[in-house]
């Protein structure tokens, strides 16, 4: 058995979910497992972690396919029989048009992956998750899912108004705070929270970002690694609190 802290990143194989998976291994000695859709391009990633003395591992994952979710956790359970960190970061960024013009396919498809898929992933992985004596759970958000700044006219991102990917950040904050209200209920460890990693160049956005992926890891990689006292149920960036 694994005595290293066991961490599933969802998205793994490039971007943002790379870099958490390459701090988490690399800064704080966990196993990370690297769940992608292509085989290929996870072993690929895994391998690039291996040389920097990561323990990588790929999981084969598709976060909208619930069988696909529910082997993957079998596979876990299988190989390490818990799981202490999860990470939800895989999501798309399909919209480019003014809420009037979206087109609702893409909005249906914004939502499979950034709402349902961590919802389906999050269920399956709960039962891995209570058998940590530290369980962390992270739900990549981002500052365009806060409905207070984005009805700010004043705040700098206001001109972004991408309601199909806006929205299911809001979505994803809730289900951060009702995860997080059932287990602390339950008088559960587990912790669950929302990181915004700023507009960080990536795939997402055609790496039009101003922040490195780097930069864009941290408030995750903080959220993952929190102490027995830190907080459950909130949004947070590098800087502090986000509001909702």
């Amino acid at each position: 058995m694994n005595n290293n802290r066991i961490a599933l990143i969802t998205g793994a194989n490039k971007g943002i979910g790379f870099e958490i998976a390459r701090q988490l291994g690399k800064d704080h000695g966990m196993t990370v497992l690297l769940a992608a859709r292509d085989d290929t391009r996870g072993r690929e990633a895994a391998e690039k972690l291996t040389t920097l003395g990561v323990d990588a591992r790929v999981i084969s994952l598709d976060v909208t396919d619930s069988a696909s979710v529910a082997g993957a956790a079998k596979h876990i359970e299988r190989d390490f029989g818990r799981l202490d960190v999860l990470v939800n970061n895989a999501g798309v960024a399909l919209d480019r048009s003014p809420p009037s013009q979206t087109d609702v396919e893409k909005f249906k498809a914004t939502h499979e992956t950034n709402v349902l898929g961590p919802l389906l992933v999050t269920k399956a992985m709960l039962p891995l998750l209570k058998r940590s004596s530290a369980g962390r759970i992270v739900n990549m958000s981002s500052g365009l899912g806060s409905l207070t700044q984005n009805n700010n006219p004043s705040w700098e991102f206001s001109s972004v108004r991408l309601v199909a990917y806006n929205s299911s950040k809001a979505a994803l904050n809730m289900q951060t705070v009702l995860f997080a209200r059932e287990l602390a209920e339950e008088g559960s460890p587990i912790k669950v929270n929302s990181a915004d990693p700023g507009y960080t160049s990536t795939d997402l956005n055609q790496h039009q970002g101003t922040r490195t992926v780097e930069e864009g890891a941290r408030a995750a990689v903080r959220l993952a690694t929190l102490p027995n006292d830190g907080p459950s149920g909130g949004f947070f960036n590098e800087e502090g609190t986000v509001p909702w």
